[in-house]
């Protein structure tokens, strides 16, 4: 008997993929990307000691208070340019984007292009 293996373990299995290729620097740092069915997450991590250096997402308040919905696209579009700004004002204009294992459409695909309008470049 076939079965199809679930949609979350298929994102995770290309998520380690995607892992063993993409890695941040001090130099250019990772914009690693959750979205849940509720929420979406973003952080900017430096893999080579571990730090997480910028994050947002869009189950806290700031955030929260200037949206309608917290899981639509633009709910999406909002959060990527509130993370780049949080990045600018740390300093860090360059990074490496890594989506998660999602596709690369919809709710990603408005994150990334927000972040890219805003100022960050990968």
């Amino acid at each position: 008997m076939i079965r199809k293996e679930s949609r979350s373990k298929i994102r995770a299995k290309k998520h380690y993929k995607l892992r063993n290729r993409i890695n941040g620097t001090s130099e250019r740092p990772r914009l690693s990307v959750f979205r849940s069915n509720d929420h979406m997450y973003a952080q900017i991590i430096d893999d080579t000691v571990g730090n997480t250096l910028v994050s947002a997402s869009t189950t806290q308040k700031d955030v929260k208070a200037e949206l309608e919905k917290t899981n639509d696209v633009a709910a999406a579009s909002y959060l990527g340019k509130v993370i780049a700004e949080r990045a600018l004002a740390k300093g860090i204009t360059e990074v490496v984007f890594d989506r998660g294992g999602f596709i690369y459409h919809g709710k990603i695909e408005a994150l990334a292009d927000a972040a890219r309008e805003a100022g960050l470049k990968f």
